[in-house]
């Protein structure tokens, strides 16, 4: 693991809480992206050395909108920026860890990512993402 590269945070109305976080964090947004493999849209924010990612649900079945309709929105997920993804699932699922895809896909912000499944990980979804040259 190199560092935190994002906290990600649902929202219900992206351009509600693109408005909210930044008066929070006193910059702007710095894109806006579609992710249509998991049903949302997203925005990012730097914030130093790590991200805030806000996602909005675009199909009511994405796990975004189950996740707010179950919990409310508020954070989602933290990602950790990883050298060689696949070698990282390894390494965990050998350690205990579950991935719930055990094959990178193409997310947000030009990167593979993949999950581990909260219940192997103290309750907290885990994102892995390596950087795609």
């Amino acid at each position: 693991m190199i560092r935190i590269d994002h906290i990600g945070i649902a929202v219900r109305d992206l351009s509600n809480s693109n408005e909210l976080f930044r008066k929070l964090l006193g910059e702007a947004h710095y894109k806006v992206e579609a992710v249509e493999s998991e049903h949302v849209r997203t925005s990012f924010f730097n914030i130093g050395a790590s991200k805030i990612e806000l996602l909005e649900a675009i199909d009511p079945e994405s796990s975004i909108a189950k996740f707010i309709e179950k919990r409310g929105e508020g954070i989602h997920h933290i990602a950790f920026e990883v050298r060689d993804i696949r070698a990282e699932i390894d390494r965990l699922e050998a350690e205990g860890f579950v991935p719930l895809n055990r094959e990178p896909k193409r997310g947000a912000d030009n990167k593979l990512v993949a999950f581990l499944h909260p219940k192997s990980s103290g309750g907290v979804l885990v994102e892995l993402c390596q950087s795609i040259e």
